[in-house]
């Protein structure tokens, strides 16, 4: 009997990423993300499985991040029951991020029902904080490097892919196919996180490519930030910087740590990192030692880089206080959280300042941002923009397409199938022609919803 795979996110898009593997009457389900960004792409959220949940086996995840983690709740909210495999730090950071996604999706609901701006009425939730909750116990922590059985016959490795904590590849060997995920991968040069592992041996590779297209800058994130910082606390403004909760947040603490220790930005700058999600995920670092670059002494110095900011209370007291001051506030891409609030707070005046720190998905608040818009909406309102905006080309967690590449050619010998995904259209073809053209091996970028052989 094959094994095919479905391809239910992650394909056109760099969200929702979701690859079905089927063998016989078995089937495995690798990553379980939501999608983000245009509002065509949120809502197949709502959208039903073309396989019942129940009817799944399992789940292995690459790691947390939402767009792999964040449809983890639902599936289990309709009916889906069966054990899913984690490194440890992915599984610690979903306890975190799992219940905060459903706690904002329940904010945005009551917000909207209370403001009126939803066309439903109620206007409901994709699922609740205890819809989370109640997924957490499903998750089960397996070590880097050592194999398992996610079904009885089907064998599983997980391999450190750098990017955020627990964050892997996985080899998934089925009836005498061996098929690669390389789920989302780190950078060699990352700040923070250790490099990624070399990739095995397999007869079939689904690639990331969210940087399928570019190269990094050689500057490193020290040099961009910086100035921009220090100009910023010269003229006395406050920047707002949309942060990824998971990772990108503690590489700008450590990269601020780092510049007011060399005297490269006053000692005296107020930072405040609100995001309990952000403030949680902070802590982890000194219980994963082994997975970032950052000494014991290093991440504890990450917990008092900045102001942790927690309660409701707090994060609208920031209103009340003048600049200059730096806010790192999630979510990365601006499409809902604590960072909506002060984007609309101080956008409007040119004193301030906007840093975006990563990939700014098409559809998102970021994006427009990125665009040079001049006004965006937020919770129904147009907010216009005046503030400096300033997109760090060198603080992605992803690798680019030279390394990318650098990685493929890890692998002892050719597959024979890459399938290129997580990635918009143009960056996943840039990606595809060159696996053809300079590795000479078969690639494609497959459709939403397609189902391919291994």
């Amino acid at each position: 009997m094959s094994v095919n795979i479905t391809f239910l996110g992650g394909t056109g898009t760099v969200t929702g990423s979701k690859y079905l593997v089927r063998h016989g009457n078995e089937s495995l389900l690798v990553d379980c993300g939501l999608f983000q960004g245009y509002k065509l792409l949120r809502l197949r959220n709502w959208t039903p499985l073309p396989i019942a949940p129940d009817q799944i086996d399992a789940v292995l995840l690459t790691h947390a991040h939402l767009d792999h983690s964040g449809y983890l709740p639902l599936l289990a909210k309709q009916g889906f029951s069966g054990p899913v495999y984690a490194t440890s730090g992915t599984r610690d950071l979903c306890r975190i991020l799992l219940p905060d996604s459903g706690h904002i999706q329940e904010e945005d609901a009551e917000f909207a029902n209370r403001h009126g701006f939803s066309k439903h009425a109620p206007a409901l939730p994709l699922y609740t904080r205890q819809d989370a909750l109640d997924c957490l116990p499903l998750i089960k922590a397996k070590d880097f490097d050592k194999t398992f059985q996610p079904i009885p016959g089907w064998r599983a490795t997980f391999s450190p892919a750098g990017h955020i904590l627990g964050a892997a590849s996985v080899l998934l060997e089925v009836a005498g196919r061996r098929i690669l995920f390389s789920g989302d991968l780190g950078r060699p040069d990352d700040l923070i996180m250790n490099p990624p592992a070399k990739a095995p041996v397999a007869d079939t590779v689904l690639i990331e490519s969210t940087y399928g297209d570019r190269e990094h800058p050689k500057e490193d994130v020290l040099a961009e930030l910086g100035p921009a910082l220090k100009k910023l606390a010269k003229r006395g403004g406050v920047a707002v910087v949309p942060v990824f909760a998971v990772g990108r947040a503690q590489a700008l603490l450590h990269a601020i740590h780092l510049l007011k220790v060399r005297g490269e930005l006053p000692t005296s700058l107020p930072v405040f990192l609100d995001s309990p999600m952000a403030v949680s995920t902070t802590h982890l670092f000194e219980h994963h030692q082994g997975e970032h670059r950052l000494s014991s002494k290093d991440a504890h110095a990450l917990t008092h880089t900045a102001t942790m900011v927690s309660s409701t209370d707090e994060s609208r007291a920031l209103a009340n206080r003048h600049g200059p001051m730096v806010i790192l506030s999630a979510s990365g891409m601006a499409t809902g959280g604590r960072v909506l609030h002060h984007l609309a707070l101080y956008a409007g005046n040119h004193r301030n300042m906007i840093i975006l720190t990563g990939f700014q998905a098409p559809g998102t608040r970021g994006a427009t941002l990125a665009s040079g818009a001049k006004s965006m909406r937020i919770h129904g309102r147009d907010v216009d923009v005046k503030a400096e905006v300033v997109q760090l080309q060198s603080a992605s967690a992803h690798a680019d397409a030279n390394q990318i590449l650098a990685w493929l050619r890890t692998m002892p010998e050719a597959p024979n199938q890459v399938y290129v995904v997580h990635g918009e259209l143009g960056p996943s073809d840039e990606l595809r022609k060159r696996i053809k053209h300079e590795l000479g091996w078969r690639a494609m970028v497959p459709e939403h919803g397609s189902t391919w052989p291994t």
